[in-house]
């Protein structure tokens, strides 16, 4: 090798030493920042958040919201009867209702369709934009006009962390049941009601599943505000000697951990006293400093673990305002409109019939008592062979400090009345599911709990959670199966004679299982098929 090619060779080498040693000197200063909501759940032209719903009869009509960017002034979807050759595709376009949606960080144009005069257990294929940008082309498929088996997925609280615990489980779900009729989310889809960014994390969880399996929801107290209310820095706090006060939060900020978000709060007393706490996403007292005995007489001791809205402190904001469900809940869902008690109950109290079971959701945020003749008035007028209720706040609860007693009372007759078969709920962030047990030991339970599954009767109650939030169980005993600390998703598969229920942990694991069998002129037979008891 000649002393020229070495000497070349040489001087690369150096080049490329001296570009790497730039490389990394102008790298060590470098530091990740984050992506701004606003930047990451902007809209554009191009249609995004698209889910299937349904505001009429599932085997004839299906419903589809999509938004955009306000620059997209009209939308359209195209519709046909699915084929194999999508160049060949015979299409309709359908014209889109647009309403603008202001949000906390965006403004934006949410777009609804109702396809209607479809043909009943047919395969369609739609695409949605503007007539220039479009989606890809969906598969959604009718419902027969008559009884046929199905299954669909039930979904507990998601609420907290969605995009970062929540998706894998949507996903694990699908994956077991991808050719579910649909999804039912029992409430508490996010945490806070008016965040945008939190419902672009539920959304992208899903993704394109929500675009071709339709999803039935009903509202959780998380997807409520409060309108017309006082500031939310004026509350009321109980002390120790059981006089209420008024106190004023100072400061209020989250902080983001990977066990949840915490948030770190600070108030003044009537005396000018001042104290700071810091709660978890579960409203637990993690941490309050000494100077609160001045102002409640409770010491840090008597309030670390407990709950800041609940014994003994008792948060709460002066002037509460009146709930509303959150104003995204209607643009982005298409909900049936029915001859519902109360203008605000539409969209959130409703019915779906779907291949011989009734769906009913019932809202119990608010007006419970308004909505029990519309109640019975639709289980009177049931043709169904099947019947399932969901509502986000369960009427048995595995937590002590948590009870809905009105609730309990207001529905269950009912309930009871027209041996309904199954009801779904949320809201406590646990698993229990009633059974056949044991009740002459069942202590420091209220007043029903005996009677969480009757025979006589046959209605099965289940409580479940999908996201990492979780509480304890502390009156579990009159519920067959329980869990703690354990993400799930339920798939319930449905034929004329047969309920079969699976409970699965977020990695697939069956957690639970049973079936209720349809006897004529008797309540259902509930068969268990329980895996190996591990109640945590």
């Amino acid at each position: 090798m000649s002393i020229q090619i070495k000497f070349t060779r040489l001087i690369l080498l150096t080049f490329l030493l001296l570009v790497l040693s730039l490389n990394m000197v102008s790298h060590e200063g470098w530091e990740a920042t984050k992506y701004a909501p606003e930047d990451a759940h902007a809209p554009t032209p191009l249609p995004d958040r698209v889910v299937l719903t349904w505001e009429d009869d599932p085997a004839t009509t299906q419903s589809v919201t999509w938004r955009t960017d306000t620059s997209t002034k009209k939308g359209m979807a195209h519709l046909a009867v699915a084929n194999s050759n999508g160049r060949a595709l015979e299409v309709e376009t359908i014209n889109a209702e647009t309403t603008l949606f202001k949000s906390d960080i965006n403004e934006a144009n949410y777009h609804s369709v109702t396809f209607r005069n479809l043909e009943p257990d047919t395969l369609y294929t739609y695409r949605v934009g503007d007539g220039v940008n479009w989606t890809e082309y969906y598969h959604f498929k009718t419902a027969s006009d008559r009884p046929r088996p199905f299954s669909f997925i039930y979904f507990g609280d998601a609420q907290n962390e969605v995009r970062t615990h929540w998706s894998r489980v949507f996903r694990e779900a699908f994956r077991e049941a991808p050719r579910a009729a649909f999804t039912l989310h029992a409430g508490d889809l996010i945490d806070n009601p008016s965040w945008d960014a939190e419902w672009g994390d539920w959304h992208q969880g899903p993704d394109w599943v929500n675009g071709t399996i339709p999803v039935i929801a009903t509202p959780g107290n998380h997807e409520y505000e409060r309108i017309n209310q006082g500031p939310e820095y004026e509350r009321y706090w109980m002390t120790k000697a059981g006089e209420r006060i008024e106190v004023n939060m100072t400061a209020f900020k989250p902080e983001p951990t990977d066990k949840g978000t915490v948030y770190k709060a600070s108030f003044i007393g009537p005396k000018g006293n001042t104290s700071s706490f810091e709660i978890n996403d579960g409203g637990n007292i993690i941490y309050v400093d000494s100077s609160i005995e001045a102002i409640t007489g409770f010491k840090e001791t008597d309030l670390l673990g407990t709950s800041f809205y609940s014994a003994p402190l008792y948060d709460r904001q002066r002037d509460r305002g009146i709930p509303a469900v959150t104003n995204h809940w209607r643009p982005q869902f298409t909900f049936p409109i029915q001859d519902v008690p109360d203008e605000s109950l539409k969209e959130t109290v409703y019915y779906i019939d779907y291949q011989g079971v009734r769906f009913i959701s019932l809202d119990s945020n608010k007006e419970r008592e308004k909505q029990v003749p519309w109640f019975r008035k639709v289980l009177e007028n049931n043709p169904n062979r099947w019947t399932i209720v969901t509502f986000h706040h369960p009427v048995f609860s595995p937590g002590s400090d948590r009870d809905n007693k009105e609730l309990r009372e207001l529905w269950k007759p009912i309930l009871d009345e027209y041996k309904v078969d199954l009801v779904l709920s949320g809201h406590d962030h646990t698993y229990a599911r009633t059974g056949q047990v044991d009740t002459q030991d069942l202590k420091n339970v209220p007043s029903g709990y005996q009677q969480a599954y009757d025979p006589n009767i046959g209605t099965v109650y289940v409580v479940s959670v999908s996201g990492p939030k979780m509480y304890g169980i502390t009156k579990g005993n009159y519920a067959k199966r329980v869990a703690e600390n354990t993400q799930l998703y339920q798939i319930i598969h449905i034929d004329d004679k047969n309920l079969e229920y699976k409970a699965y942990e977020a990695t697939g694991e069956l957690y639970d299982k049973f079936t209720l069998q349809k006897r004529n002129g008797q309540p259902n037979l509930l068969l268990e098929a329980l895996p190996a008891e591990k109640r945590k």
